[in-house]
């Protein structure tokens, strides 16, 4: 097994996304502590990832509140003995679909605030103890609207745009210490959007504006890949996986792109 021996915190790890990840991780041997809102969600998750064998704990947490992140990061590595993987797989509805002479101040700050601050909480919480073994990987997610025109997603754009730039500043701050950090590039995940993530309720009102069913919807944005079809929850967890392994040891400071897009 791949992670056989490593400790992974995902947060958000009651979401379709969150869940898929920190299941994958466990069946290559790491022991995963699921944390987020919805205490139900977890430990749904954590079942389906104990019945399969796998070692799981969970958290209630908001990975908004820093000083309760913290303490949730010092008591994983209290004790498990180290962090070696985090992903911040958090997700928050938010408005689309608007251009900008109708959108207001909040509803464009809402993603950018909820994304990027709490990557960096996350992320600094973790990286304290990663850096003290000089070993880790951090994970973050973004979309391919982080190099996308609009119109009708600028808070979106604005905040995955965010999530890229700070991952790659902390592959070179923190890599001479030995934490590598990945961002991942996805699209619209149709499992996801049928678990009724925060993507439904998006893609429920972008669909509606439209005068088209989600499913079209969808099926229209996988139209405009290369491969003609969206990503699956399997082929995030699958490179999730690796990664957060040794296989990946001389990647960081980049985005994976899993969205069929060609952007860059």
């Amino acid at each position: 097994m791949l992670l056989t021996n490593r400790n992974a915190i995902i947060y958000g790890g009651g979401g379709a996304l969150g869940a898929a990840v920190a299941g994958e991780l466990a069946h290559e041997g790491a022991r995963v502590f699921l944390a987020g809102r919805s205490r139900a969600k977890l430990e749904a998750a954590a079942q389906r990832i104990a019945a399969a064998g796998g070692t799981v704990d969970v958290a209630e947490l908001d990975a908004l509140d820093e000083a309760a992140v913290r303490r949730h990061a010092d008591h994983v590595a209290e004790r498990a003995g180290s962090i070696d993987i985090a992903l911040n797989a958090i997700g928050v509805a938010h408005v689309q679909g608007v251009p900008l002479a109708g959108l207001s101040l909040a509803d464009y700050l809402h993603p950018v605030e909820v994304y990027t601050r709490g990557n960096f909480i996350t992320a600094k919480a973790v990286a304290a103890h990663m850096v003290r073994r000089r070993a880790g990987v951090i994970l973050s997610l973004s979309t391919p609207v982080s190099r996308m025109v609009g119109p009708g997603f600028l808070g979106h754009s604005v905040a995955c745009a965010g999530v890229e730039a700070l991952s790659r500043h902390l592959a070179g701050e923190l890599g001479a210490d030995g934490v590598r950090t990945v961002c991942i590039r996805s699209h619209a995940i149709p499992e996801a959007v049928a678990a009724g993530s925060h993507s439904a309720e998006v893609f429920g009102t972008l669909a509606r504006q439209a005068g088209i069913s989600i499913d079209q919807m969808l099926a229209d944005a996988a139209s405009g890949t290369v491969l003609k079809r969206l990503p699956t929850l399997a082929d995030i967890a699958y490179t999730a996986v690796y990664l957060a392994s040794d296989h990946a040891a001389a990647v960081s400071g980049v985005v994976v792109n899993l969205s069929g897009m060609i952007l860059d």
